[in-house]
């Protein structure tokens, strides 16, 4: 029964994006205009988990240098920070399965309307264009799966910290933590390097859109 819903709600899905690409195209606005605009909000999406993450591991390392204060209000920071990013990642995660949607729908149209020529040169060089920018849409999405992946750890880390000072608010939880810090700072550092691959691989793929 699970799997019939679940075919049922894919295939209404699918019925709705048709639907919403199909009056987008009929006000002038075509599959490789929306998936170039979602590749540019995944891009801003990308960029703004950066700063979030940044400012988790600010604020934890605000936290194991903490000598006395209110530790409750640390606590109930380092919590939001964690909250911060897990909706940081999210949003990454959306903008980029709605990348996937458009793109697909957009080569499937692409690949029916190479059977619509009659120039042979024309629907070669179609053809030509349409394998290349599979391939560069195909590195840019792998490329963003690496990124999205990497905020895994991260926000594994933070919701394990943030946990373990919920129910240990004392001098003695901080000392804990502070070996903790080296890992998350290694872990964020490498998500950032990722991201900003991404963001790059984006750029040139926007561009490529718009030749």
């Amino acid at each position: 029964m699970r799997v019939i819903l679940f075919i049922a709600s894919m295939l209404m899905l699918t019925a709705c994006q048709s639907a919403y690409y199909s009056t987008m195209e009929k006000v002038g606005v075509h599959k490789r205009d929306i998936l170039a605009d979602r590749v540019d909000k995944a891009q801003d999406a990308q960029q703004d988990a950066q700063e979030q993450f940044k400012s988790a591991l600010e604020q934890f390392s605000t936290l194991i240098k903490f000598d006395g204060g209110d530790l409750q209000k640390q606590y109930e920071q380092t919590d939001e920070q964690y909250q911060d990013c897990s909706e940081a990642a999210a949003l990454v995660s959306e903008r980029i399965n709605s990348i996937e949607d458009v793109a697909e729908a957009l080569f499937d149209e692409w690949q029916d309307e190479l059977d619509m020529y009659t120039n042979a040169k024309l629907k070669q060089e179609s053809t030509a264009k349409l394998r290349a920018t599979q391939r560069q849409y195909k590195q840019l999405l792998n490329t963003m799966r690496q990124a999205e992946s990497s905020m895994a750890p991260v926000l594994d880390s933070l919701r394990d910290n943030s946990l373990y000072l919920k129910h240990n608010l004392n001098a003695q939880a901080i000392g804990a933590l502070r070996d903790e810090f080296a890992g998350i700072e290694r872990d964020i550092t490498l998500l950032i390097r990722n991201m900003n691959k991404a963001i790059s691989e984006s750029q040139q793929f926007i561009a490529t859109l718009k030749q």
